[in-house]
């Protein structure tokens, strides 16, 4: 799985243990202690989950949650919330604020790991299939292969990366430092000019020169993965 999960939680024991077992599960994961910076996070990154601790210094987690489902790219990302609050009040205001799910601290880890798999599935399906598909091109997250038709593609581990986190979202535009943060991530200290090359790699790549580019460029913004592509009519 790649999923990406954004971690929003102040209690480093707490961070540690989730990261581990989120991580082993094969989801990417972003961590933030503050309900301010994760604000600014969910705009830059849109997580395909949110972890959500109630309380939090600043802003409270039912604050957060109620401005993350008042920005319009946001809205339609799950939340589970996590909080020592176990009253039926509690649970029903965090609810109602838009959470889809709670949990009451201390959980069980299996328990939230099966939670957080039966929200993706529903809401998300791409974000945990081991297969992404458009037209004839197929990436496989279990093999690590890619192909289109009945050829291989020979992708670097980085190439993979940027296709599949294009192909997760298709139509939406990535800007360069975007995928700088998602694909090689915050700490990687590269030039955005890094992401050009590899796109154009993974370009020559998937088309050989012959058949449809999939990849699109979108003037001084970025690129996506057409949307269109491999639709006939």
């Amino acid at each position: 799985m790649s999923a990406s999960i954004l971690v929003i939680e102040d209690e480093e024991p707490l961070q540690v243990l989730l990261r581990y077992n989120l991580e082993s599960e094969g989801y990417k994961v972003r961590h933030s202690a503050q309900g301010e910076d994760a604000l600014y996070l969910v705009g830059e990154e849109k997580p395909d989950l949110i972890l959500l601790d109630w309380m939090l210094p600043g802003i409270s987690g039912i604050e957060v949650c109620r401005l993350i489902r008042a920005k319009p790219e946001a809205r339609d990302i799950p939340i589970i919330m996590l909080t020592a609050r176990s009253e039926e009040a509690e649970r029903v205001r965090g609810l109602a604020t838009g959470a889809d799910d709670y949990l009451v601290k201390p959980f069980s880890v299996p328990e939230l790991l099966a939670r957080i798999k039966t929200i993706l599935r529903r809401v998300n399906p791409d974000a945990v299939a081991e297969q992404l598909k458009a037209g004839d091109l197929v990436l496989d997250r279990k093999t690590r292969r890619v192909n289109r038709g009945p050829r291989d593609i020979n992708l670097s581990p980085t190439e993979f990366r940027l296709l599949e986190q294009l192909m997760k979202n298709p139509g939406r535009v990535y800007s360069r430092s975007q995928l700088l943060d998602t694909v090689w991530g915050r700490d990687a200290f590269v030039d955005e000019r890094t992401v050009d090359v590899h796109v154009g790699r993974l370009r020559k790549s998937l088309s050989r020169g012959r058949e449809t580019d999939p990849v699109r460029t979108i003037r001084a913004m970025g690129y996506a993965f057409d949307e269109r592509f491999g639709r006939t009519g």
